[in-house]
């Protein structure tokens, strides 16, 4: 500061130049205040990410009793995780413009709390046809608040802990594939799986109050900044990663949408649930490490993250019939897939600049393309060539993925991030 009074109104000693210097404490605690996460905002973006993670894979472990009771087959229930994916990227891009001069908490509240409702009529429901309208619409809050969770975050951090404060909100996915699907499967099997459905209700409305409480507000865009989606598709960068997004997201699910099938045409179906363990306590580590070092190797990271992920494969389609390295492939895929989601959330929102929440909704459709693309991909080589074709396709989708990444050297996955 120009002023010779440090914040507290002590006047500053002078310094051996002669020029007033602020009190070497002062000059700590200033920069510790600085350089410190707002821990529970972030906690609270990090519950939202869980929950609607949570939400979109929930009714696959609950899929015999919500087909008992909806009266349809279990293929047919299983289109309400179909249809959220859907509803999230048809509605992401279109919300994200039109709401773009919202206020961000404001914004953030009102995608929640439409979120709870549908979860809340998800419960009650025995039609349907009114099922699905309500998944679908829980499939638009969740679009909506995706593609505002990571930039909010990044809001909140000053620029070296950027990529931490994304990791921290975006570590509600490995959290919510590992432990939160199999506690509410678990739930639904012993209460009923209408019990899930409001749990996530409540959790929700618990969730409401501590935004309001703790997370901190920030203007929306002026009329005249508002990006629009083309504009920000032509920023150098933004293609690069939204490839990326869509081939890897889609060659992760192949898999992942598929892996109790897998697992049990290897023999190891009654072991599906202690793989799905070791793969998401490798994602937390994962994604750990990513929030450690984006920083300053967000390029490395991307690269690592394909190759783990590439390995892993590789393992899984030439020496899957030895049960230590079928481990040992989770392990490795989820250590390189937990940090993909703020890899990639990072990336798009460094190569967008003024253009990043346009760049942050495109992302969040083409993920949901993705997953909705890999469930009918893997269903179509199931049929025609069976659950050993998934490790190979895995490979083969990644090797563009790696392409991509290492050719976009400049802008996409730069040697160097902006303000590293």
């Amino acid at each position: 500061m120009s002023s010779s009074l440090d914040t507290a109104g002590t006047a500053a000693a002078p310094g051996e130049n002669g020029r007033a210097a602020p009190p070497r404490q002062a000059r700590k605690g200033g920069a510790e205040e600085q350089q410190r996460l707002p821990l529970l905002a972030l906690s609270a973006l990090a519950v939202a990410v869980f929950l609607t993670s949570l939400t979109e894979t929930l009714p696959a472990g609950l899929l015999p009793a919500m087909s008992g009771d909806l009266r349809v087959s279990e293929s047919a229930t299983g289109q309400t995780v179909t249809i959220y994916a859907i509803g999230t990227a048809l509605t992401a891009i279109p919300l994200t413009a039109a709401t773009a001069g919202w206020r961000r908490k404001r914004l953030l509240l009102t995608a929640m709390a439409g979120f709870a409702v549908a979860n809340t009529v998800t419960a009650v429901s025995s039609s349907y046809g009114l099922t699905m309208v309500a998944r679908c619409v829980a499939g638009v809050a969740a679009g909506l608040a995706w593609a505002l969770l990571a930039g909010y975050a990044r809001r909140m951090a000053p620029v070296p802990l950027q990529g931490k404060a994304i990791a921290l909100a975006m570590a509600g996915i490995p959290v919510a594939l590992s432990l939160g699907v199999p506690a509410g499967t678990f739930l639904g099997e012993t209460l009923g799986w209408r019990v899930a459905f409001l749990a996530m209700t409540v959790l929700t409305v618990v969730l409401l109050l501590w935004i309001g409480a703790a997370v901190p507000d920030y203007p929306g865009q002026e009329r005249g900044d508002r990006p629009r989606m083309l504009r920000a598709l032509r920023v150098p960068g933004v293609a690069p990663v939204l490839f990326v997004t869509l081939v890897f997201v889609l060659a992760h699910t192949v898999l992942y949408a598929y892996v109790a099938t897998f697992l049990n045409d290897l023999g190891m179906g009654r072991s599906t649930g202690l793989v799905l363990l070791v793969f998401g306590a490798a994602s937390l580590l994962g994604i750990w490490i990513v929030g450690a070092q984006i920083h300053r190797r967000l390029r490395s990271l991307s690269i690592a993250s394909a190759l783990l992920v590439a390995v892993s494969a590789a393992l899984l389609a030439v020496l899957a019939d030895s049960t230590a390295l079928v481990y040992t492939a989770a392990f490795l895929w989820g250590l390189g897939w937990g940090g993909v989601p703020t890899l990639l959330q990072t990336a798009a929102s460094d190569a967008g600049g003024d253009f990043a929440d346009a760049a942050q909704a495109m992302l969040v459709t083409l993920w949901n393309v993705a997953m909705a693309g890999g469930g009918v991909l893997g269903g179509i080589l199931l049929n025609l060539i069976g659950s050993g074709s998934f490790p190979w396709t895995v490979l083969a989708l990644l090797l563009p993925v790696l392409a991509v990444i290492v050719l976009a050297r400049h802008h996409g996955f730069p040697a160097r991030r902006p303000g590293a």
